[in-house]
């Protein structure tokens, strides 16, 4: 059997296929509000322990960049000691004052130079303690949210597999629907639900209303409707209407008379008419 043109549908099976569609589509959204907020939360972790891996990393660095400072310190102060010995030994060869305060103020700057590189080390080795605090507080931070994300990984997956199978069936129930529907109509209901709050595309009138925003609807539009003629949208929230018969919706006629329960009213005597009057007795 040919498969059917999509533009060769009635407006009326459009109409009905689109609000199926719809239908379909919010049985999906009430099994993926059953996930709650727990995508975003397992998002945010997971980001949070990124971040905080790059953190680590970054600590890290920093520790291994002072560690190489230190041990080039440490260098510099061998080579000045070396330099020390060095000029010390020469100071016994010394022939003139000039050459004896020339190498003395070489023994001074290199000793200065040994101090100021102890300095470094230390200030060096005070900052790789701190990072070490830090990166160790950082470390302890990750475990804690992996733990956590662990947790809520587990939680998310329970659900999503005590619905995945009826979600897969509404999502091929979707491409079904889709299929029949016309592409430019199509899309128009998608972006309409998008920017729709409640993700409703297409609706049935309410009590002369849009089922949408819930304002009026005149008279000849809510006619048209009925008509089944042509798409028809709400003129202040741009869903597409349909009428609710079609949408096998049944709704109460306006202004219909409400049903109440009669009930009856218990009788009270009152106490004059409970009471009966005494009859004086006849004197003998």
């Amino acid at each position: 059997m040919a498969k059917k043109d999509p533009m060769e549908m009635p407006v009326e099976e459009r109409l009905k296929t689109l609000y199926q569609l719809q239908t379909t589509l919010s049985g999906i959204d009430e099994k993926r509000a059953l996930r709650g907020e727990l995508p975003l939360e397992v998002q945010d972790l997971e980001d949070e322990i990124e971040g905080l891996t790059t953190r680590v990393e970054k600590i890290q660095n920093e520790i291994a960049e002072f560690e190489q400072a230190i041990n080039q310190k440490k260098g510099e102060i061998e080579t000045a000691k070396a330099s020390v010995e060095r000029y010390k030994s020469q100071l016994n060869d010394v022939k003139n004052n000039r050459e004896y305060d020339t190498l003395s103020k070489e023994i001074e700057f290199q000793s200065l130079e040994i101090e100021l590189c102890n300095k470094k080390i230390k200030e060096a080795n005070y900052r790789i303690e701190e990072k070490k605090q830090e990166l160790a507080e950082s470390q302890a931070v990750i475990e804690d949210r992996r733990q956590a994300l662990e947790a809520k990984k587990s939680e998310l997956d329970e659900i999503m597999e005590e619905t995945r199978a009826e979600e897969d069936k509404l999502k091929a129930k979707v491409k079904e629907l889709e299929s029949k529907i016309e592409p430019r109509l199509l899309t128009s209901f998608k972006r309409i639900r998008k920017n729709a709050r409640n993700g409703l595309g297409i609706v049935y009138v309410q009590r002369d209303a849009c089922g949408g925003c819930f304002n009026k609807i005149p008279p000849q539009r809510q006619l048209d409707i009925k008509m089944h003629k042509k798409v028809i949208v709400c003129e202040y929230c741009g869903r597409i209407l349909i009428d609710p018969e079609l949408a096998g919706v049944k709704v109460a006629p306006v202004g219909a008379p409400e049903v109440k329960k009669t009930r009856k009213r218990a009788i009270r005597k009152t106490q004059k008419e409970d009471e009966t009057p005494e009859v004086p007795e006849a004197e003998a």
